[in-house]
């Protein structure tokens, strides 16, 4: 249990970035969509425990040290070296995005320049990234029920002070909605898209597991640890959709009205959870292309940082609607591909 714990903990950890934790990804897949949202986040929940549980069961099993050794066996060579170059370059983005996450969190709480804020995330995520795999799991591990508390702590807070009812509120959610799709859909695209994100440090982690079944409970509870967060954290924002509406942060803007040290407190977790995610898609993004036992791991990695650093100048919230949308088609042919092994696995045993 020990160890499916850290398992679903850093599950959490890989995908509860700068788009999660500041409010911004669950205003466009949830929130936007008023009550309907909540159904969606329920969705997203069984979604994440049935994805997470057959990767990491399937990984357990392969014995897989990168997402190249599994996908290449679940999906054939043709397929495979697709989604692998495209998995690959998204990892990428991805630690753009918590890069530029982390520069507007520092202007928005500190009124530093943006530009700052990125680099001193970048400086911090590539220092880490030069450490073995085991010391990274166990850090992105433990901010996970620190996140759960100042959350928990702002919905309480959110609900109990909401200035309309919550059918008044929907409706102003509604009123700044940018999607088109249906809430399922989008509520799906969420979900296959944070299964994209962490899918390659996943297969890492869960590769070095060797009982499948406790990979597999690690995936199930981080799969209901993130449907908990997502519900708590539309919850809060509902509550208070007439006040965070055009924000880019609306979480911390929501602790700030609490009192300035709970602001404080989600600032230094918002970091942390940036952190976390920018640390697990670089090193899979690393680790893909260099053996991080020689000496040009690390010179790559100081080379990526720099242009990961440039790319973040696009702009947080622009990143997060373009990529992540189309993200999510990405994680869907993924997910396909890796409830089929586990099914085939499944069929073999019994």
């Amino acid at each position: 249990m020990k160890k499916s714990l850290q398992i679903g903990g850093a599950y959490v950890g890989i995908i509860v970035g700068a788009g999660f934790a500041s409010g911004q990804e669950i205003v466009l897949y949830f929130t936007s969509y008023g009550f309907k949202g909540i159904y969606g986040a329920l969705l997203a929940m069984v979604g994440f425990s049935i994805v997470g549980m057959c990767v990491a069961q399937v990984s357990s099993k392969l014995r897989t040290s990168s997402h190249k050794d599994l996908i290449y066996q679940i999906s054939g060579n043709t397929m495979g070296f697709v989604l692998d170059l495209v998995l690959s370059l998204f990892l990428f983005g991805v630690a753009v995005i918590m890069f530029a996450g982390a520069g507007a969190t520092f202007q928005q709480m500190f009124g530093l320049p943006i530009w700052l804020g990125s680099i001193c995330m970048i400086l911090l995520t590539v220092a880490t990234v030069m450490m073995d795999v085991k010391s990274i799991i166990n850090i992105i591990a433990l901010a996970t029920p620190y996140l759960l508390t100042v959350v928990s702590i702002i919905a309480i807070y959110a609900i109990a002070t909401m200035d309309f009812t919550f059918a008044e509120q929907a409706v102003i959610a509604q009123q700044a909605q940018i999607s088109e799709k249906s809430w399922w859909v989008t509520a799906l695209l969420y979900m296959s898209f944070n299964v994209g994100v962490s899918f390659s440090l996943l297969t890492v982690m869960c590769g070095s597991i060797r009982n499948h079944k406790v990979a597999g409970m690690g995936g199930i509870i981080g799969g209901i640890l993130l449907g908990a967060l997502i519900l708590l954290v539309n919850f809060s924002l509902l509550a208070k959709m007439n006040i965070i509406v055009g924000l880019d942060i609306p979480m911390l803007a929501l602790a700030n009205e609490i009192h300035p040290i709970v602001g404080v407190l989600m600032t230094i977790s918002l970091l942390g959870m940036i952190y976390n995610t920018a640390v697990g898609m670089l090193y899979s993004f690393m680790v893909r292309f260099f053996e991080p036992s020689r000496a040009s791991f690390r010179i790559a990695v100081i080379f990526i940082g720099g242009l990961g650093f440039l790319a973040s100048l696009v702009g947080f919230t622009t990143l997060v609607a373009k990529l992540y949308a189309v993200m999510g088609y990405v994680g869907l042919v993924l997910i396909i591909f890796i409830i089929s092994a586990w099914l085939r696995g499944t069929k073999k045993i019994i």
